[in-house]
């Protein structure tokens, strides 16, 4: 679809709408007398980076559930392989976050 074409559909579909040039963006639509939104931060959207403390803690839970999958009826081995392939993932994983944090500048 052709730019022009494009600009026709906008104006077809809603008269009170325009194109706008954003500064390090593409170009948006927005309501006519609007101001479009130049930055948003990760903090407006409730992201702050890290899950902290409590994150940690369901994490080595989430360990130990799957480990309890270990228990069961089960015959065959493979299953117990990959459960405890993906319990050892998780687990270097949480040691790797440890000495991350520990070694980080400003650790939490």
């Amino acid at each position: 679809m052709s730019e022009q074409t494009h600009r026709d559909r906008i104006a077809i579909d809603d008269p009170s709408t325009e194109r706008v040039n954003q500064p390090g963006r593409e170009e948006g639509v927005v309501r006519a007398g609007s101001h479009p939104v130049e930055h948003e931060e990760p903090a407006d959207w409730g992201w702050h980076g890290q899950t902290g403390r409590k994150g940690r803690v369901g994490a080595w839970i989430a360990v130990l559930v799957t480990l309890s999958y270990l228990v069961g009826n089960h015959e065959g081995r493979v299953e117990d392989l990959w459960v405890l392939g993906s319990a050892l993932l998780l687990i270097a994983i949480l040691i790797w976050d440890i000495f991350r944090r520990k070694n980080a500048w400003r650790s939490r």
